[in-house]
């Protein structure tokens, strides 16, 4: 079991530190058995590190539970050099490019395994949900908000930045999460998310027109 986990985490024949190894063989336990079936010792032991150098580098089993997440939740942050939306064609740029990054990277298998993982251990691990939920889907709501909140400061819409990201989110994904997790649906390619993405801007701004007076870009 442990040389496997030793192969995945050289690149470039170089290994990784231990904390990112550690880090990566609980996600792989917890994926594999459970976050509750899963022991300190399998994982100091996959990624070959005592207990305590584990416990000195990442913590106990939310800690690394919640760093993993964390690490993930980073790329659904709005870069801080994202463009001003100033009138309705930053703002549909501004959807479209976040709206495409959200799909693109919560689509991704790793994540779905993480929201599984979290359904599968709701009533034995509850922290396991709320950690997903407070590092991981947070993230993305924060950076819809928001865009939201910057439209609305330039007169593009009206209405609470909250609702707004959470209405775009719902026309965003559809049913696509939902197919996902039940495995019932491939993940969409580059170009499936883009017009994903694409059409759910469109049908965001049919819904909210520009008020009187401002600008159409």
């Amino acid at each position: 079991m442990a040389s496997s986990t030793s192969q995945a985490d050289e690149e470039g024949g170089e290994e990784l530190p231990a904390r990112a190894r550690i880090l990566a063989a609980a996600m792989a336990a917890f994926m594999e058995n459970g976050y509750a079936a899963t022991s300190t010792l399998e994982i100091a032991t996959r990624a070959r590190v005592s207990k305590r150098e584990l416990y000195a580098l990442v913590g106990n089993k939310q800690e690394m539970l919640i760093a993993s997440i964390s690490r993930r939740a980073k790329r659904l942050d709005l870069p801080a050099e994202a463009p001003a939306v100033s009138d309705r064609e930053s703002l549909t740029n501004a959807l479209v490019s976040y709206g495409t990054k959200l799909v693109r990277e919560v689509s991704d298998p790793g994540v779905i395994a993480v929201f599984r993982l979290a359904i599968a251990e709701a009533a034995q691990a509850p922290e396991v949900a709320q950690a997903f939920q407070t590092m991981g889907r947070e993230a993305s709501r924060a950076a819809l908000r928001t865009i939201m909140a910057r439209a609305q400061a330039a007169g593009l819409l009206t209405g609470r930045p909250a609702e707004l990201a959470e209405q775009f989110a719902g026309l965003l994904w559809g049913d696509l999460i939902i197919n996902l997790l039940l495995g019932v649906t491939e993940r969409p390619s580059a170009r499936a998310i883009a017009q994903r993405t694409r059409e759910a801007t469109a049908a965001f701004l049919r819904l909210h027109p520009s008020p009187d007076g401002a600008p159409a870009g």
